[in-house]
């Protein structure tokens, strides 16, 4: 929580805000958000005044944003942003200075859809409304939709469904904290005694149990918009648990920060503050549904603290369907991410406005479904009709992907997960004229895949088992046949993902397996001799 410096008389409302002679992005009027070259609570309130050409008229208050950061907030009394601005610029101790500026939720609701279902498959979870998520699992049943527009779970989930030892924080609207659909997946800060109204672990917020509300500034995140909701159900909802639907992660600790108002917009300041909150407290993941058209220093500088701390940052492109930044998505250490619908094209328009459209750029890095996905309510715990469509609903697709990444392996850096994602992602499915070969700006590096992500984590874990006989496996990748080469007999069986067993051969010291007529893919080697086995992962190419 802030930290108040001087009396806080009143607090400026949101507005769209322009000064003469410039427009600025929106932002809260008379405010300033300052980095002061030296921690502002080492100063002392004197030190602080003698710093700020503003006298007790013109200053209401002094917060900061993070003692870390030595970034702190100052608000006016009918003194505008452009002049405040002006007084600042140059001032000795004063790294910069720049607007508190407004962005707002990436997405927008359909709500009391009818629903429609595809047929059932032997590879999804037993969700009764999973079938409408063809975001997941396409099959190409759904009307318009195209067969494998989709980011590939059901074979992901063989490989992992995630682990309680990741936090994934969503930075958004809130949650619906009690939805059974969470049960027991919330992350719980360990230091902090529930409902006494004290700051039980001194990091400067009290009663911050499952998360902070710094739009109200307290510790209830719940959703009082739906933007939220969406978002989180979207990245980690528990699934294979025989209600509703499924997200992408069933295991990870959900964190949630309450970043957004009733009306889907928020502060930078406050965005800033929750980035740092979460690095602190220990996520793994960041989710920022969220976009501002101005570039602020200071939420740039937090964004980095939280990368340097080992934290992955994904953030939503905007829905303008223009090519013009939006931030966080356009930091150098946020994982931006663009829309695409059932049909593996880029979202332009969504469902909502013939004219929005996913966002582009050349910073972009990846798509994700994002058009007419479903998720969960703020106000019901049985309602599942409803979809929401933009780069909000792309953005927690690679969240929860990124998350169960860091399940199958701790010590992925962000860098790595970021890697990972890119050179998986499924290239070339959208409109050849935007869809170019390798990194385009329409599709960055393409549409993710989860099953080709998770698979280079469980490809290095598998092939650095040593077998305890001499193997040799070659080609890997193969389009067909496969030798395996042994000093002993063998018995070779191939698997699917799933566990199902799809050939058996025996051989002496050359085994030849014939994969030509399986479907791109992964598949799992087991090669038995009598005294011992070994398991090999196998990448079928088309």
């Amino acid at each position: 929580m802030r930290t108040l410096i001087l009396l806080l008389l009143a607090v400026p409302s949101l507005v769209w805000a322009q000064t003469p002679g410039k427009t600025l992005a929106p932002h809260i009027p008379n405010r300033v958000v300052v980095k002061f070259s030296e921690a502002p609570a080492s100063l002392g309130k004197a030190g602080i005044e003698q710093r700020l050409p503003f006298d007790a008229t013109e200053l209401q208050a002094v917060t900061l944003l993070h003692e870390a950061s030595a970034a702190a907030v100052l608000d006016f009394d009918g003194l505008d942003t452009k002049t405040a601005l002006e007084r600042l610029a140059g001032l000795p101790g004063i790294e910069y200075a720049e607007p508190d500026f407004i962005g707002e939720g990436a997405g927008r609701p359909l709500v009391s859809l009818a629903p429609y279902r595809t047929p059932a498959s032997q590879l999804i979870p037993n969700d009764p409304f999973f079938s409408r998520q063809w975001n997941l699992l396409n099959d190409g049943s759904r009307p318009g939709s195209r067969a494998g527009a989709d980011v590939s779970m059901p074979d992901a989930w063989a490989l992992t469904t995630g682990s309680e030892d990741v936090v994934l924080a969503i930075l958004d609207s809130g949650f619906n904290m009690d939805h059974p659909e969470f049960d027991g997946r919330l992350w719980t800060n360990a230091g902090e005694v529930a409902g006494n109204g004290i700051d039980d672990d001194g990091n400067g917020y009290v009663d911050d149990i499952n998360g902070f509300d710094f739009v109200n500034e307290d510790g209830d995140p719940s959703d009082d918009h739906g933007h939220g909701s969406n978002v989180g159900a979207i990245a980690a909802m528990t699934g294979n648990n025989g209600i509703g639907l499924a997200g992408l992660d069933w295991s990870s600790r959900v964190m949630t920060l309450k970043i957004l108002n009733s009306n889907n917009f928020g502060s930078y300041s406050d965005w800033t503050e929750a980035i740092r909150y979460a690095a602190d407290a220990g996520a793994d993941v960041i989710n920022l549904s969220v976009g501002g058209s101005g570039y602020s220093r200071s939420m740039e500088d937090a964004v980095n603290y939280a990368h340097a701390a080992g934290v992955f940052l994904a953030a939503s492109m905007m829905n303008t369907n223009e090519s013009r930044v939006f931030y966080p998505a356009g930091y150098a250490n946020v994982f931006a991410v663009g829309a695409t619908d059932d049909r593996d094209a880029r979202a332009d328009p969504f469902f909502w406005s013939s004219t929005s459209g996913s966002n582009f750029g050349d910073h972009i890095d990846v798509v994700a479904p994002g058009n007419e996905i479903y998720g969960l309510t703020a106000d019901s715990n049985t309602q599942y009709s409803s979809y929401w469509g933009g780069t909000s609903q792309a953005s927690p697709h690679v969240a929860g992907l990124a998350a169960l990444l860091k399940a199958l392996d701790p010590q992925l850096t962000p860098n790595q997960i970021a890697d990972r994602i890119r050179q998986t992602a499924d290239d070339g499915v959208g409109d050849a004229a935007e869809d170019a070969p390798g990194f385009d700006p329409y599709y960055g590096y393409g549409r993710i895949n989860a099953t080709r992500a998770l698979e280079t984590v469980v490809s290095t874990s598998t092939e650095e088992t040593p077998a305890p006989f001499e193997l040799s496996v070659y080609p890997n990748p193969t389009s067909g046949p496969l030798r395996i080469i042994t000093d002993q007999p063998v018995t070779v069986d191939l698997f699917d993902v799933t566990g199902r067993k799809l050939r058996t051969q025996r051989g002496t010291r050359t085994t030849v397996l014939n994969v030509t007529d399986l479907p791109a893919g992964a598949y799992l080697l087991s090669i038995s001799s009598p005294e011992a086995s070994v398991t090999r992962l196998i990448t079928k190419l088309d």
